[in-house]
Formats: C-alpha cells, structure tokens, sequence
C-alpha cells in the first residue's frame, strides 16, 4: 500500500481530485452507469447569470449536490441539468444602466430589436465563472446540456402552460393597484413586493379639506404620501366610527375628525371646544372643496364627496382616509362601488411608469413623485391647506431589483385566478414534506391560504412575450398554445424565435368579422417562467412526454427561504392548475447566509471573506461540511465565521487523515504487499474489532435515516463521534497489535478490519466530502478485488449496514469499558496521579453483573490505559472505607464532557491497599 505523508493540503489534494475526475470524465460516467435504474427526480431552480455566485448559491448547490450524489450511490439515475433564468428585468436593468435608458420612450426611439439584442448579449456574462466556481465546489451537474429560458423550446412551453390556464378558465384581463416599480417601470407581484422591507422616513401630514356648504369647516386627513394628493378624487370615513365637529379656541377654525383621533392636532384636550358629535354614517354624500383642480372635471362624476366604509379604523390618523384610487388598492375598491370610477383605463392616473407626473398635473411635470411632497407641502401651506406636516419612521417595501421605493398604481394586467384554488394548494402542499417542516406549517401555509390573483405580465421588452391576440375592441381573443398553431392560424411560417421582435407583427384574422387580432404587448413575469421550468426544460408536451411521467412530480428541490413566496409558489400554482397535484415531493429549505456580524453580505462593505479564497486555503469539502453543519440548513440564517470552516479541518479531516496515516503506513510496514483478508474481518474475536465493526453498521444507519428524511445538519454530528470513536479508542487501544504485538495473524486481522472501516467511511461520505472520500478511496483501491474495484468512490454504492457487525451488546460493553477508564483518568486527575504514575489496583463497585462483566472481558484495555495491575469488582460499596462522595461540581464537570453519572467517588485507598484506585459508580450512561 502507498506511503501516505504526514503533511497534507486538503484544497491541493482537491485540485488533484478535479484532474482526475476531467480524465475519466466521471460525472458523464456515472450517468452512463446508472442507465435505465429508476429515476430519481431533481428540478434545479434557475439562477441568473448576470452576476457571480455568492454564499447562498454554494449553500444551495451543495445541498443539492449532497442530495443526489446520495440518491445516485443508492442505484438511482439522477439526471442533473443546470439552468439559466436568462429573461427579466434584471437583464433589463443592467442594459438600462448601459445604454442609459430612462424610459420606455428611450427602448422604443432606441428600437426593440436592437434592445433585445444587447440583452441577449450580457445574458450569459458570468456563465464560465458560474461553472468554474460549482465545479470547484464539487458539485456535479450538466452545464453543456443546460436549459435556458430564451430557448425557444423552452419559451414555446411556456406558452403552452399559459394556454391550459386559459382553458381551465383561470385567466384573465383586470384593472388593479398594485405594487409597481418605477425603477423598472412594471408592476411587480404581492410576493416581490413583501422581498424587501426597509425603515423609512416618510413625511406624515394633515391636509384640510372644506366642506363645500360650510367653508369655516374642514374636514382634516392624514396622509403619509403626499405625492398622491393632486389624484385626491374623495375622502372615505367609518360609517360606525363616532365624529365630532371641534373648533380650536385660538383661531376659532373649526374640524371635523374622529373622536379618538382629536390627538392628531391636539395634544390638549382644553385646547378645543367640541361643537357636535355624529355617527360617520352621517357624513356620507357630504361634498368638500378640491384641493387641487387638476381633475375638478371629474366632480360631474360624483368626485370631492364624503364616502363610507368600513376599512377606515381609529388606530392613526384622523379616522378620514383621502381617496387617490390609481394609487390604493381600498381607495380603488371604494371609489369604484361608490361610481366615481368605473372599470376601464379612465381612472385619472397623473403618474407615467417611470414614476414621474404627466403634464395633467403641470405644477409638478416631469418629477419623480417622492421627490415632490415637500413642494406639494409647501403649495398646500401656501393656500392655508397644511395644518400640520412631521415625519413617520416606518417599514416600507422597496423593489428589491432595482432598489427604488414601491408605489401603488393601476395597471392593466394579465391575471392567474389563484383565489379560486386556494383550497386546492393548500391540500397539495400537505403531500410534501419540507425541511424544516414548520416552514410548511407556518410560513408557506399562511402564504398560500391568503394567496390573491397573481399578475403574470409585465410591460417590458426582454422576456417570453404573452401569447395573447386581441381585437380592436378588446373583445375577441385568442391565446396560442404553440409555434405550430400560430404559424396555422397567422399564416406565417418559419418561425424560428419568439421574442418580441420576432412575432410582434404577426396578426391573426378575426373570426368574428373584426378585421384582425394583434398580440398584447405584454411579456411573462419571470416567475412564471420559472414555474413552467419542470415542463419547459424538456420542451414537454411537444416532446418527452414519456421522460415527464416518469419524473413528475421531482422527487426534491432546494433553494433559500426567500423562495417560499418565489419559485416554491409559482411551481406550486402552475401544477396545481396544469396537474392537480403538488410538483414536488420533497423540499430543503436554506436560511440566509449573513456576514459574521449579522447583517447582509454586502460586496462594498467587504464584511465577508471571498468564496472563492476560502475554497482555496481550506478546501471545497471543507466548507461544504461547514454549511451543512450550520443552523441555515435548518431554515434559520447563519452568520458565517471562516474560523468555523477551520473548525471543520481540525475536528472532522486530520483526525480522519492522520487515522487513515497510521493504518496506511502500519499495513505497508506489515506487508508491501498487504492484502486485506475478508474471511479474518468476519472470524475476528476479538471485542474491539467487532466493536468497530458495529459502530460502523452503526454509523451506516444513521446516515441512511437521516438522509432519507432529507436532515442533512444531523449527519455531522455522528461523523464526529464516531471519528473520535475510531481515532481516541479504537486505534489508540490497537496500536500495538497493528504493531504485530500478537503475531502476524492478529495483526493482519486488525488491518483487515481497518481496511473494512475506512472502504465503508469513504463510501459513506462520498456525498458530502466528494474529494476526501475519492482521495481515501484512491489509496484503498489496489486492495480492493478487481471484481469489485471502481474507477471512483461515486460510482460505488452507498454502504448498507451489515447484519454480521450490528451488536448492540458490544456496543454497550465497550461504552461501559470507556465509562471506567473515563472515570479513571479523572480521578487521577483529581488526586494529581498521572497514567505515567503506576497503580496497583482499580476497585469497580457496581450493582449490574453485567456491567463488571464487561468489564472483565475488557480488563487488559482498561490496565493499559489507566496503568494498573488489577482489577477488582464489589457489589457493595460498604466493603470499601475512607470513601467520599464528590462535591456536585464533580457530576456537572463530567456532564459537560458527555458522561452522565448517577453516583460516583474516587479516592486514593492508600491505608487499605497501597497505591490502589477505587473506583464506585452506579450504571453509567452515554449522554
């Protein structure tokens, strides 16, 4: 067997693994070999490649890998396809920043081919760093049968899911406030909106607003945007909420407000006189005075009235909410049954995309909106309509793309009618099982029993145009399901893209007699793309039909917790529609990786080491383990540490290098040409042999269980107990007969022991250190039967525990013959008598015969370590005198190494024996 040296470099050794597994091209290999097994099902969820990968890209792929390099051992085929999320506005923003686009006019003077084709052109920028850095990880995927989301096999599946929507009758056009980007000009989905929180200070105002037939009156509302007061078309109150009508007693002005908000402007109830006390209810229909005129046209419609409902609360403000419906999603619901507005594009809407005002309000044209409330302030205050203007601390969602505050605006889009299957996703997600499950429970449940309609469309210009034909009139539509059926129905042909440039000037005849259907201009959010990944990578159901049977639902899934609201939903939805079922089984769901003071990684603040330096200087395996160990695979954030990724080399690798060291050498010095002997590992006698043997089967079991529950942070631990198993117990008590101490036949069949340890461990941990468990692997293979022997670890099968070595009672004696010598290293300890200071006798006082029994059968381990010449055994701790119990410290000392002891005293008995240990416990147990 080969030398192996006592320095190593774990990250060199690595770069030697990669080599090796590039001349066997070993992932297509083991593809090749599990050929036709049963599959097992892995859908990767697609990043950009617009940026490089960070932490939380390493965590998710070496879960993923962890995963199904464990599926594969276990004799499945698991196909692993790498994805690119090549559409949307985060290639649109990085080609806005270039080009210095700021509005849509910009894209369309600019021309949409030529914008399509500088987004096509930065699409894949990062690519070949993506690939260098997860195949430096280790991680085992396809990048060259890779699936992209501008393929137009993809993007024609797209519009097939889009299609079985539209037949299920579940889409649909609306008019709605939403959340709404101006940084990128769309609006955004209620899950992006809920992405990125932040504390902002917003300006909190009151406005007066006189009735129109008692102008000494006012009624008074609080707004914390005052951008939104020129659209002011009403003002809502609580029909059940109690009003007062106040005057103040220096300037004699007069209010109306809510009783329990007369805090709002005073915050001395002697600082007014309360005139008249009304239900809100009475209030209705009451008109006031405009505070802009830039839509005094809209008072023929029944606008700058008084309306009533009951979404207006006593909790802040004034208990009177100023209604701007373009811009509130109530303002919209109340103006719209009250017949101020009315469903269409007519809602006066002064706000163009890029979040600026429209000529319609010419004071402030041209302007970003938030940028415009201290004047629109001072305008008020000028015309003695501010009475008071402070600021409010407060959570504000921003769009966590472009980094720009959200707004609320109505939009025209295109719909999932998610509300009407709510009941149905919540059924279907209780078919899964997630790690952690309360994320199942908790989070994603009260995600999806709230769901509301979900907006698909954007209006942009990257992206899977919405297949959607509509009439002049809006009123004859037709959504095309594929390439084919648009080419039939258009009579174009030769359709070779489906980009907006491409398609945007195709028309349909109308059947109807309306001359002819033009698309929508509207493209796919992203999300939905992504939902449609398990039927778009394998361009199903125009091909693969028989490959999708096969591997839908996914047998797993993993990405980051922010994904419960992302591609967990919009997968979730799409195949509950499409399929009636959920599109997973199973789910590992990370938490964030933060820098080690708790915040957010950020790239300027430089407050995190560099993926890439760390994999360098420790290793790939190493911060693998590291993060599969953490709390962040449990669904909880990690704040990471680099002296945790050193932590994992020195407790889990060189103990495991340098036990593997001495076995290596100690084979080689026994025999050049050693041969490990099968027939000696299963006749061996001796305990320890049969011990590690168990702790092996043991450890197998372990593993399995909790990989097959996908609780991947629970492996660790067991790997380092049992590492300390083999390393402080089993090796140090056998290195004299590794040394040839009973004769070469003992000797040669503790090695083969060894030997069957190490095959096992390597094989064991091939899923989660690929390039230790290879080099391991490498070392043992010229002893492994050629019959048997594989090009690499990962092509071997994942070990199962081995009937013959499982015993429990071995296990249980040698654990009580680690008790006594654990006891008596501390007693010694305690009286300052070193191993080196010889003993005459131990005296073992226990109440269980099979306890001393154990002892007894292992005695000659217990000597040698504690150096004594004997050992006694009593039942009955009378028969020793001068014994002391221990102080209670001494039980809490010994819990913190791990041993639970029920009764314990140690003395030195030197009147009674000489230099003889006694020793008194009751049953000790392994905590």
């Amino acid at each position: 067997m080969e030398h192996v040296e006592e320095r190593f470099s774990f990250s060199e050794n690595e770069q030697k693994i990669l080599n090796y597994w590039a001349e066997i091209d070993a992932f297509q290999t083991s593809l090749k070999k599990s050929e036709g097994k049963p599959e097992y099902s892995f859908y990767d969820g697609p990043p950009f490649a617009t940026g490089l990968p960070h932490y939380g890209h390493l965590l998710a792929g070496t879960i993923k890998d962890t995963v199904t390099r464990y599926w594969h051992q276990n004799g499945f085929h698991v196909t692993r396809r790498f994805g690119w999320d090549t559409h949307g506005l985060p290639i649109e923003f990085e080609i806005d920043k270039e080009l210095g686009i700021k509005t849509r006019d910009d894209v369309l003077k600019l021309g949409i081919p030529k914008y399509n084709e500088a987004c096509r052109g930065i699409v894949m920028k990062f690519s070949k760093e993506w690939e260098k850095t997860v195949t430096r990880l280790g991680r085992w995927i396809d990048f060259k049968n890779d699936y992209k989301t501008l393929d137009i096999t993809f993007m024609e599946s797209v519009w097939n899911v889009l299609y079985q929507v539209h037949e299920k009758g579940l889409l649909y056009r609306g008019f709605r406030v939403m959340p709404f980007s101006t940084g990128c000009s769309t609006p955004v989905s209620n899950f992006e909106a809920n992405m990125d929180y932040r504390e902002t200070i917003d300006p909190a105002v009151v406005i007066t607003f006189p009735l129109k037939d008692e102008e000494d009156v006012s009624f008074v509302a609080w707004t914390t945007t005052p951008w939104t007061l020129p659209s002011n078309l009403a003002l809502c109150v609580n029909p059940d909420l109690t009003y007062v009508k106040i005057q103040d007693k220096k300037t004699k002005a007069k209010y109306i407000l809510c009783q329990e908000r007369t805090v709002e402007l005073f915050s001395d109830n002697t600082a007014f006189e309360v005139l008249a006390t009304f239900k809100g209810s009475e209030l209705e229909g009451k008109k006031y005075v405009p505070i802009f005129d830039y839509f005094k046209e809209e008072e023929s419609n029944g606008a700058f009235r008084v309306l009533v409902d009951k979404y207006v609360t006593d909790s802040s403000g004034t208990g009177i909410v100023h209604q701007a419906p373009a811009f509130g999603e109530d303002d919209y619901r109340v103006c719209l049954k009250n017949g101020i507005i009315s469903k269409g594009e007519g809602i006066p809407c002064p706000v163009d995309e890029s979040g600026r005002f429209t000529a319609k309000v010419h004071d402030f044209v041209g302007r970003y909106v938030k940028e415009c409330d201290n004047d629109i302030c001072a305008n008020l205050k000028g015309r003695k309509r501010l009475f008071k203007k402070g600021n409010i601390k407060h959570n504000y969602p921003f769009c966590w793309r472009s980094q720009t505050p959200l707004i609320y605006k109505a939009v025209p889009s295109w719909f999932v009618a998610v509300e009407k299957i709510r009941d149905e996703l919540v059924e279907n997600v209780k078919q899964t099982r997630w790690v952690p499950d309360h994320i199942r429970e908790k989070k994603f449940h009260n995600w999806i029993s709230e769901a509301r309609d979900w907006t698909i469309s954007r209006s942009r210009f990257w992206g899977t145009p919405i297949p959607i034909w509509l009439s002049e009139d809006k009123e004859e539509m037709v959504v095309i399901g594929s390439i084919e059926e648009l080419e039939k129905r258009s009579g174009v042909t030769g359709i070779k893209d489906l980009h907006r440039e491409s398609i945007d000037h195709i028309t349909i005849p109308s059947q109807q007699g309306k001359g002819v259907l033009r698309r929508v201009e509207d493209v796919f959010d992203c999300w939905f793309e992504s939902g449609s990944m398990p039927y778009a990578q394998i361009h199903y159901p125009f091909e693969n039909v028989e490959t999708f049977n096969k591997t839908f639902p996914a047998d797993f899934i993993a990405e980051g917790i922010d994904q419960t609201r992302g591609w967990f939903y919009t997968l979730l939805v799409l195949s509950t529609i499409l399929h009636k079922k959920p599109p997973f089984k199973n789910v590992v769901v990370n938490g964030l990786v933060l820098a080690e003071d708790g915040r957010k990684m950020s790239k300027k603040e430089k407050n995190y080491p560099d993926p890439n330096l760390v994999v360098e200087k420790y290793g790939a395996d190493a911060l693998r383990l590291y993060l599969i160990d953490s709390p962040v695979v449990r669904g909880e954030n990690l704040r990471f540490a680099e002296a945790g990724v050193l932590q994992i080399i020195n407790l889990v690798f060189r103990p495991w290098y340098h036990s593997f060291r001495f076995f290596a050498n100690a084979a080689t010095k026994f025999s050049k040409q050693f041969k490990p002997d099968q027939s000696l590992t299963l006749s061996s006698q001796n305990l320890m042999d049969k011990w590690i043997l168990a702790a092996t089967s043991q450890l197998i079991q372990s593993v399995r269980k909790e990989m097959e529950a996908y609780e991947l942070s629970a492996v660790l631990p067991k790997l380092v107990t049992f590492i300390e198993q083999l390393t402080n117990w089993y090796l140090k008590l056998n290195r004299t007969r590794m040394k040839g101490a009973n004769g070469p036949e003992d000797t040669k069949t503790c090695l083969s022991v060894m030997f069957e340890v190490f095959s096992t461990l390597s094989r064991t941990m091939a899923p989660f250190t690929p390039f230790l468990a290879e080099f391991f692997y490498q070392k043992l293979r010229p002893l492994i039967p050629e019959n048997e022997r594989e090009d690499s670890v990962h092509y071997c099968e994942f070990p199962h525990p081995r009937a013959e070595f499982l015993n429990p009672r071995i296990v249980e004696a040698v654990s009580n013959m680690q008790s006594v010598i654990s006891l008596g290293r501390t007693a010694r300890e305690r009286r300052n008598k070193g191993v080196s200071f010889p003993l005459k006798k131990i005296t073992s006082i226990n109440t269980s015969p099979q306890f001393q029994a154990d002892i007894e059968q292992l005695k000659d381990y217990i000597m040698d370590e504690l150096n004594i010449k004997e050992i006694a055994y009593v039942s009955d701790s009378k028969s020793v005198i001068n014994i002391a119990k221990p102080e209670r410290s001494e039980e809490t000392r010994l819990n913190s190494s791990h041993l639970v002891i029920s009764y314990a005293v140690f003395c030195l008995k030197k009147k009674i024996a000489g230099n003889s240990l006694s020793y008194l416990t009751k049953r000790g147990k392994k905590s």
